[in-house]
C-alpha cells in the first residue's frame, strides 16, 4: 500500500453525510423500481447481477451503523489516502458478505439501512473513530469512502439497466477529489496536471516541477470518465480515443498509474 504522505483535503462535514443520505437514496428508489428480469440482468462487476449489485450498495452504506455498533478503536489506523488502495484486499470477503445480503428481502434491506443510518448520523462527531474492515478510521474520513462506493456503483447500476440514475452533485464532488488525490499519492511528483473540472485539479507524476504558465503536461476530463479510469470501468486508451480525455505532454499518459481502486 503506497504511504499516504500527501495530506488530505478538508471535507464538509454537513455536505458530507447529507451526500451519503442523498446517493443512497437516488439508489433506493431506482432499486425499488426494478423488476424480476431487471435483477437478473448482468453487470460489469464479474458475475454479479443488479440483484448483488444492488445489495452492494446497501451493504457499503449499511456498514456505518454496523461498525457504530462496535466498540470503538483505541487507535486510528487507516488515513484516507491509504483506503484506496486498500479495498482490494477484501475482495473476497466482500463478495461473499454481498451474494449472502442479495439472497435476501432487498427492499427491507434498504428500508432497515435507511433507517439506522438516519438515525445514527446526526449523532456521533467525525472524530469517532469506527473498525472498518481495513483498521480504525475516523468517520469522517470513513463517509468520504461511502460516497466513492454509492457513486461508483450508481454508474454501475446506470450501467447494467440502462436507467437514468441521478447523482447528488456533493457525493460526485467527493468521489471525485478522494480518487484525484489517490492518483497524486500513487505518482507523488508536480509535473502534470490533471483537472477533473468542476471539481479537482492535482498535480502528480515525477519529473520537472511547474511553477508559472500553462503547465507543459495536463490531462483533462469529466468527473464520470475520471471515475470510471480510476476504478478500471474504462480503460486509459479506450477513453482517450473516444475523446473522453484529453492529455498533453511527455509525461501526460497516466494509462501505466490506472486503476487506483480496483
Amino acid at each position: 500500500m503506497p504511504p499516504a504522505k500527501k495530506r488530505p483535503r478538508t471535507y464538509d462535514s454537513a455536505k458530507v453525510r447529507a451526500a451519503v443520505l442523498a446517493q443512497f437514496g437516488h439508489v433506493r428508489d431506482v432499486a425499488a423500481g426494478l423488476t424480476p428480469q431487471q435483477l437478473e440482468l448482468p453487470t460489469r462487476l464479474g458475475d454479479w447481477t443488479v440483484r448483488e449489485l444492488v445489495a452492494h450498495v446497501a451493504m457499503a452504506v449499511g456498514a456505518v451503523p454496523r461498525y457504530l455498533r462496535l466498540p470503538e478503536p483505541a487507535r486510528q489506523d487507516v488515513a484516507l489516502l491509504d483506503w484506496p488502495f486498500a479495498t482490494v484486499t477484501a475482495a473476497a470477503q466482500v463478495d461473499l458478505d454481498t451474494r449472502e445480503l442479495a439472497a435476501g428481502d432487498l427492499g427491507e434491506l434498504y428500508e432497515r439501512t435507511a433507517e439506522r443510518v438516519g438515525e445514527l448520523l446526526p449523532l456521533l462527531s467525525d472524530e469517532r473513530l469506527v473498525p472498518t474492515r481495513f483498521g480504525a478510521m475516523r468517520l469522517g474520513d470513513f463517509l468520504v469512502t461511502r460516497t466513492v462506493e454509492l457513486v461508483v456503483h450508481t454508474d454501475d447500476l446506470a450501467d447494467a439497466t440502462g436507467l437514468d440514475v441521478p447523482y447528488d452533485r456533493q457525493a460526485l464532488a467527493a468521489c471525485t477529489r478522494l480518487l484525484a488525490d489517490a492518483l497524486a499519492v500513487k505518482a507523488p511528483g508536480a509535473s502534470t496536471e490533471v483537472r477533473i473540472p468542476p471539481f479537482a485539479v492535482v498535480q502528480c507524476v515525477e519529473g520537472p516541477r511547474h511553477t508559472r504558465g500553462t503547465p507543459p503536461n495536463v490531462v483533462e476530463t469529466d468527473p464520470l470518465t475520471w471515475i470510471r479510469l480510476a476504478t478500471g470501468r474504462t480503460g486509459w486508451r479506450e477513453a482517450l480515443e473516444a475523446a473522453k480525455v484529453s492529455a498533453s505532454g511527455e509525461r501526460a499518459d497516466l494509462g501505466g498509474l490506472l486503476p487506483i481502486l480496483a
